[in-house]
């Protein structure tokens, strides 16, 4: 089994930072790409930013000069930097990885961590 598991969501003040982070673990011979997406209420989940395992990215529009995502191979974890928060960056926020246990290639999703922006 492969688990993905989220931490750092919480209240933000607008134009402030968090850092949120999202560890894999289980049966992993490979990760692949992983990424970070968020759902807020009543809208559908979005792309925030992908990473692959090279290290090239790509960013929502919307969070572009503000958001960075990175990622440490040996630790099987990627992060999301988020800077200049703003209310509407609330939401949900997943991780997901292509994860492979070397018989397996499939696409796994983290439980999901709050991020609140408001004053």
């Amino acid at each position: 089994q492969v688990q993905l598991v989220e931490s750092g969501g919480g209240l933000v003040q607008p134009g402030g930072s968090l850092r949120l982070s999202c560890a894999a673990s289980g049966s992993i011979f490979s990760i692949n790409a992983m990424g970070w997406y968020r759902q807020a209420p009543g809208k559908q989940r979005e792309l925030v930013a992908r990473i692959s395992s090279g290290g090239s990215t790509n960013y929502a529009d919307s969070v572009k000069g503000r958001f960075t995502i990175s990622r440490d191979n040996a630790k099987n974890t990627v992060y999301l930097q988020m800077s200049s928060l703003k209310p509407e960056d609330t939401a949900v926020y997943y991780c997901n990885g292509d994860i492979s246990n070397g018989n397996y290639n499939g696409r796994y999703w983290g439980q999901g961590t709050q991020v609140t922006v408001s004053s």
